[in-house]
């Protein structure tokens, strides 16, 4: 939850440096002006959907009927809760450190 959140308020922060927001963006108009901008690429914009897809059913309730609901998932796949979670928190670390990454983002100098 914590990496889309800095993916959005990253992305966000920049593009207004450049660009008047609207007081409230969505995270999807975020993520096509930053494609846009070319601050981001078709895969970094497939990722960070992803990325919230993920945090969505952690931040709202879903029903076990949901297929993005945590037991749902354990129940589909025979793989442990604890291992999606595990799973899902290496994917969205890494989403992170590669945005960071990413040259509008970097501390180099």
């Amino acid at each position: 939850m914590l990496c889309q959140g800095l993916a959005e308020h990253l992305l966000a922060s920049f593009l207004a440096m450049g660009e008047s927001l609207p007081p409230k963006i969505s995270f999807y108009e975020t993520l096509n002006r930053s494609l846009a901008a070319g601050v981001i690429s078709e895969a970094d914009v497939s990722d960070l959907k992803k990325l919230m897809q993920l945090r969505n059913p952690l931040s709202h309730f879903r029903g076990i009927d949901d297929s993005s609901n945590l037991t749902r998932r354990m129940l589909n796949s025979g793989v442990m809760e604890e291992d999606h979670l595990k799973g899902d928190a290496s994917f969205a670390l890494s989403m992170a450190v590669r945005l960071l990454s990413l040259p509008s983002f970097r501390l180099d100098g």
